[in-house]
């Protein structure tokens, strides 16, 4: 049933690059914050090595993820990937690790950006250390027929342009719901 593999197979690199959605749970250190959990979904997510992943960050109504990678500082904070089949065999695929926020003008950023293709309404490249990859059975995880991706974000986005989306993030996507630094803000470390 479950596993622990030692590294991102190119085996799984394959499943996880064709699942159309995964799910990102992150936990600031602090108790009295709450923990996040989200799904992505377009073609935003990529498999750079065995212990490295990195998805490209679109604009959205907050700013949880980010912020919580934020208060890890330098090192990055703890994030918890999972995949799921909802098509074919059952299978759940967890990715854990220090996750580090990227945004445009930041090397890394600039590194990894073109592996992505051009979606209105980016603000960062995420990129995760992988520490631990773990299979489960997936046995209660329901079959679902993909349909398509959803065009509402890329058209709003697309919809507000480059300076819109400025503002849209700066009002939105200053800092989390517990007044956590969010986008164009550094974590200070005391």
């Amino acid at each position: 049933m479950g596993q622990t593999i030692k590294k991102i197979t190119s085996r799984l690199s394959r499943w996880i690059e064709a699942q159309p959605v995964f799910f990102v749970a992150t936990a600031p250190a602090d108790p009295g914050t709450h923990i996040n959990v989200s799904p992505r979904g377009l073609d935003t997510f990529r498999v750079l090595d065995e212990h490295r992943v990195a998805w490209l960050d679109l604009t959205g109504s907050g700013v949880e993820t980010i912020a919580h990678l934020k208060a890890g500082g330098e090192a990055g904070g703890r994030i918890t990937l999972m995949f799921c089949a909802f098509e074919g065999p059952a299978r759940i695929l967890r990715l854990y690790g220090r996750g580090t926020v990227h945004e445009p003008g930041d090397p890394l950023y600039e590194e990894i950006r073109p592996r992505f293709p051009d979606i209105p309404g980016e603000r960062a490249v995420i990129c995760v250390n992988v520490d631990r990859v773990s299979t489960s059975c997936g046995f209660g995880v329901p079959l679902m027929k993909y349909v398509g991706e959803r065009e509402d974000l890329p058209e709003f986005a697309g919809s507000l342009g480059e300076d819109g989306m400025a503002a849209y993030r700066e009002k939105n996507n200053a800092e989390s719901i517990d007044g956590l630094p969010g986008l164009g803000t550094t974590v200070r470390q005391s």
